[in-house]
């Protein structure tokens, strides 16, 4: 699922509706602190995922001020559809996000999320949370493993660097995908830097290059748990041309 064509096929598509999302997502910055966890590209891998997959569930673990949350409600607004899970041990999103993007569609949960009861067959998973190896460690043991074929995921806090820290997150999670020969996408500075150039390419020859919001700070990962026949999947690090 994801690849580099893939996502670049996704920017082409939804360029349009993308570029009325970023000046929704400027002006809403602009009402309030915000704070935002995603860097543009990440976040805009996440919006065009909901946009391409069409997933009638999405799970949020983490929200925080709800910068996330709010490109995962727009994705779902503008495919017409879906409903938005979010577990959070804080609730600022709930005073930070408009009430036309929450009314319908969004379903917020207060409290630790290992406590609580997830719904079923999500077809995109987005992780900013707790970042500890244990959490890690809960998570792909907990909800990973029990998602089917061909879900979505996203996961922050993967790529600070080259690699991974030791004892990290990041480490669980890609120490969890290799034992499991599931291959992911990066399009962090650190983790995949000619990946990033080659989409901030892409987004300036669609008139998308102006940021956002001015963040460095871009170490997701996406991966999709795999299908019953394999989908080549360009691994962060294969340096192959694209």
């Amino acid at each position: 699922m994801y690849s580099v064509e893939t996502i670049i096929a996704w920017y082409r598509e939804h360029a349009d509706a993308l570029r009325a999302a970023r000046e929704e997502q400027r002006e809403l910055l602009a009402q309030g602190p915000m704070r935002p966890k995603l860097d543009d590209i990440e976040a805009e891998i996440s919006y065009l995922t909901v946009r391409a997959l069409r997933p009638h569930t999405v799970v949020e673990i983490g929200s925080y001020h709800g910068w996330s949350t709010s490109w995962l409600l727009r994705a779902l607004r503008d495919n017409g559809g879906g409903v938005l899970h979010t577990y959070d041990r804080v609730d600022h999103a709930r005073r930070s996000l408009p009430d036309e993007l929450t009314r319908t569609r969004w379903r917020f949960v207060r409290g630790d999320v290992r406590a609580a009861e997830l719904p079923g067959d999500p077809g995109f998973v987005f992780v900013d949370a707790l970042h500890t190896a244990g959490f890690a460690r809960w998570y792909t043991a907990g909800i990973f493993e029990r998602l089917k074929p061909g879900v979505a995921v996203a996961v922050h806090d993967v790529y600070h660097g080259r690699r991974p820290w030791p004892n990290s997150e990041g480490a669980v999670l890609l120490r969890w995908l290799r034992e499991r020969g599931i291959g992911h996408l990066t399009a962090s500075r650190h983790g995949d830097p000619d990946l990033h150039d080659h989409l901030a390419g892409v987004k300036r020859r669609l008139r998308l290059a102006a940021p956002v919001h001015n963040g460095t700070h871009d170490p997701m990962a996406f991966f999709s748990t795999p299908e019953v026949s394999a989908v080549l999947r360009r691994e962060p690090h294969d340096r192959s041309p694209v």
